[in-house]
C-alpha cells in the first residue's frame, strides 16, 4: 500500500510541476501566482505547497537542482579516476544522453528564456553554482586530506565549477541561437575537449581515487 501511494505522490507533483511550467512559458514567471497553479493543476494551494515550499522549487526543484551535484560526480568515481576526469566524464555521458538536466531537449528554449527573464530564478541559479563549488571544494579537502587553510582544494573546485557553468552558459546561448539539441550536443562535446586540453596536469591529476582495501 505505502508503495502505491508514493507513486501516487509522484505522480502529483510530476502533474502539479507540468502545469506550472506550462503557464510560466506561456505567461512569464512572474505573472503566474500559485493560486493559478493550483487551479491548473486542479489542487489546492496547500497541496502545491507540500510538494513544492517556495515558488521557484516549481522550475528548479532542490532534488534536481542540487548543490551537491558536482561533489556526487566526484564521489562516485571509480578507483584510478581524478576529479576532473570524473567531472569531464560524468557531463560527456549526459550531453551524448541528450539528459533533461542540461536542457537538451526540444522546446526547451522557451523554458530558459523564461528562467532567464525572472530576476529570482536568475538569481537562484547563481546561487545554486556556487553553492555546487563550495560542496566540492569541502569534498576534495576531505578526501585529500588537506590542511586548514590549504587553497588547492578550493582552487581545483572553482575551475571545475567554472567548467560546468561554461558547459550550461554555451547550451543557453545556443538555445536562445534556436539550434537543435544534437547540434548543441556536438558543440558542447566540442567544448569539453577544449576544456580538457587546456586544464593544466594539476588539475588533471588532483585527487586521483586509491583502489579500496580488499577488506572493505
Amino acid at each position: 500500500m505505502s508503495g502505491l501511494r508514493e507513486r501516487k505522490k509522484v505522480r502529483t507533483r510530476q502533474h502539479i510541476a507540468e502545469c506550472a511550467m506550462r503557464l510560466f512559458v506561456a505567461r512569464g514567471f512572474d505573472h503566474v501566482t500559485i493560486a493559478e497553479v493550483a487551479a491548473a493543476a486542479e489542487v489546492s494551494v496547500n497541496t502545491v505547497y507540500n510538494y513544492f515550499q517556495v515558488k521557484e522549487d516549481l522550475v528548479l526543484p532542490p532534488d534536481q537542482a542540487s548543490p551537491q551535484r558536482l561533489a556526487v560526480m566526484v564521489r562516485d568515481r571509480p578507483p584510478g579516476t581524478a576529479a576532473a576526469r570524473a567531472v569531464l566524464d560524468r557531463l560527456r555521458e549526459e550531453v551524448r544522453g541528450r539528459d533533461r538536466k542540461l536542457g537538451l531537449t526540444e522546446g526547451f528554449g522557451r523554458v530558459f528564456e523564461m528562467m532567464r527573464a525572472a530576476p529570482t530564478l536568475a538569481a537562484r541559479l547563481e546561487d545554486l553554482g556556487g553553492q555546487m563549488t563550495e560542496a566540492l571544494a569541502l569534498a576534495l579537502a576531505e578526501e585529500t586530506g588537506a590542511a586548514p587553510g590549504d587553497p588547492l582544494p578550493r582552487v581545483v573546485a572553482w575551475q571545475l565549477g567554472s567548467l560546468h557553468a561554461l558547459v550550461f552558459t554555451e547550451i543557453g546561448r545556443r538555445t536562445t541561437a534556436g539550434e537543435s539539441p544534437d547540434v548543441i550536443a556536438e558543440a558542447v562535446l566540442e567544448l569539453l575537449d577544449v576544456i580538457e586540453d587546456t586544464l593544466g596536469e594539476r588539475v588533471l591529476s588532483y585527487a586521483v581515487r586509491k583502489d579500496r582495501p580488499c577488506s572493505e
